[in-house]
């Protein structure tokens, strides 16, 4: 049973002791048990497992008290495009003045289905882009003295390695990209690989994801949330095939590379030929459910402002696989972090005095398809947006050890870092740096929905340091993500470590508590980028 052994709330303040919390193991074990069971079949977005997923949350929200806030009670259903690429349609042809080359799907490029038709033709002259990046901020415009309008732009996948980390993620991402071309007149893109993106995720393991659906939400009038009308097409290629697309361009595509090998941003040129790339899609519709609940604060004022707790219950299904087990449970990914979400929300539920503020327990779908569900609810929140001080997010926390710190990604860009750091030094841990600066993983998860909002946010996972000096926290991370990440074999049968469980609920619960009553709302740090651009 629990218990939460204080009445005061402000101990930052009042120079009390803060309240200590005591999670039970049995229930987080119980929650991320039944989450990830082969009766939810892999909780898919849209699925009748993931569906059984939302329902559990609900009636747990239930249970602790917490005041429905979806549109549908508890629910906040959200439908979905659903788009397959028909596998024999795609075609590619290259005529660049002298012949016509016909590259192969998938072996010479790949492409993905239309969210927007389901038949799409593109055709049309080509201009090379460099990046394809527009950041003013960093002194940088691929686009500069190029007109591409009516064209499709050819770019380098990726970004300049000069760029930082978390901000180059930004700028270089799909939608961005998307968004510099479309802006522009652009009818199409072709990305092309780079020698670095082949290290990191070379073109032949691409082709294990040829038949993943593409999926969007649906605005109010049924169009895709996100999308570009403009753009009529696209596809990657190989290197042998860019390499024959830039043979009679005013570069060759090993003097591009060389560039990139000294760190230079390639220059934009017209390209000679013209291109006429094909295919076809098939569309469906979905509904898929966030979860929605709030527990009211105590404090008259501070009760309109809330700290939002979230975390991705959908996972990836079946897999493609001719062994016996073929269920992704997605036990640690994200049965662990909606488990310590639904423990955090009960002992919240049962203080004697609640935190000032309200905190929102955001259950979102789609994490899976692309933040999607996350991205839904911070666009169209059940509470003012302006309201939300502060998001802390839960995602594949790996409880098979005991930590003695923690990880809050992206706490360096607000004043949350102080306010994470003393929460869990109250809970019995440190805090450390970001670990993989770059990976960008503050841009890789649900959290990052709520930061497009303006809201400052943190990723929170156990951090590396073992309290047992025997274990190495880095590789057990690193071996959870080559051996299980998005397979069958992440299920319970995993060895969790139930105190470490415990532990980060506790953390989780020391951090809410910590941004509910703290005097000041949670604020963006001066300057920074993220707060710049996003915030309100």
């Amino acid at each position: 049973m629990f218990s939460v052994l204080s009445c005061a709330a402000s101990a930052q303040q009042s120079g009390q002791q803060a309240p200590a919390f005591e999670p039970d193991t049995n229930r987080i074990k119980s929650h991320l048990f039944f989450l990830a069971d082969d009766l939810l079949e892999g909780r898919d977005t849209g699925s009748r497992g993931h569906d059984i997923a939302a329902l559990y949350i609900a009636t747990e929200f239930a249970k602790y008290g917490l005041t429905p806030a979806g549109t549908d009670g508890y629910m906040q259903p959200v439908n979905f495009r659903k788009a397959n690429l028909v596998q024999e349609s795609p075609t590619f042809t290259f005529n660049n003045g002298e012949q016509e080359v016909t590259f192969s799907y998938p072996k010479d490029y790949l492409t993905g289905p239309d969210i927007l038709r389901a038949e799409s033709t593109l055709q049309g002259e080509m201009v090379f882009v460099g990046y394809g990046i527009v950041a003013d901020e960093l002194q940088h415009n691929d686009y500069e003295g190029l007109d591409v309008d009516g064209k499709i732009v050819v770019m380098l996948s990726g970004k300049p390695q000069s760029f930082p980390s978390e901000e180059g993620a930004h700028f270089a991402s799909g939608y961005q990209k998307g968004k510099y071309a479309a802006e522009r007149g652009a009818i199409g893109i072709i990305t092309v690989t780079t020698p670095r993106d082949e290290k990191v995720r070379p073109y032949q393991t691409r082709l294990s994801y040829i038949h993943t659906p593409r999926m969007a939400w649906l605005q109010d009038d049924g169009t895709p949330a996100n999308s570009f009308p403009s753009l009529k097409g696209g596809a990657y290629l190989s290197q042998p095939a860019a390499e024959q697309l830039f043979a009679n361009a005013p570069q060759t595509l090993e003097q591009i590379y060389a560039q990139l090998e000294r760190d230079e941003s390639p220059k934009g040129f017209e390209m000679a030929g013209e291109v006429n790339i094909s295919r076809r899609s098939l569309h469906s519709q979905i509904t898929s459910p966030n979860v929605v609940g709030i527990l009211e604060g105590s404090d008259p004022v501070l009760k309109s402002e809330y700290v939002v707790f979230s975390a991705h219950s959908d996972h990836i299904g079946f897999a493609k696989t001719v062994k016996k087990d073929n269920i992704n449970n997605g036990a640690m990914d994200n049965a662990s972090g909606t488990a310590v979400m639904l423990e955090t929300a009960r002992l919240f539920s049962e203080m004697k005095v609640k935190p000032k503020r309200s905190i929102l327990f955001v259950s979102v779908t789609g994490e899976e398809k692309g933040l999607l569900g996350a991205d839904y609810f911070a666009r169209n929140p059940t509470v003012p947006v302006e309201s939300m001080v502060a998001n802390v997010n839960l995602d594949m926390p790996i409880l098979t050890y005991e930590f003695a710190d923690v990880i809050a990604f992206g706490a360096n860009h607000s004043d949350m870092k102080a306010s994470v750091e003393l929460a869990a030094g109250n809970a019995g841990v440190s805090l450390s740096a970001d670990p993989w600066p770059d990976q960008a993983l503050f841009t890789r998860s649900d959290h990052y929905s709520f930061v497009k909002q303006g809201v400052p946010a943190v990723f929170l996972v156990p951090g590396l340091t073992s309290k047992d000096p025997a274990v190495d926290g880095s590789k057990v991370f690193g071996t959870f993500l080559s051996t299980h990440y998005h397979k069958p074999s992440d299920d319970i049968h995993q060895p969790f470590n139930w105190q470490a469980a415990k532990t980060f609920t506790e953390v989780n619960a020391q951090i809410g508590l910590t941004l509910a009553n703290q005097e000041q709302r949670t604020k963006w740090n001066d300057g920074d980028f993220f707060g710049n651009t996003f915030g309100r």
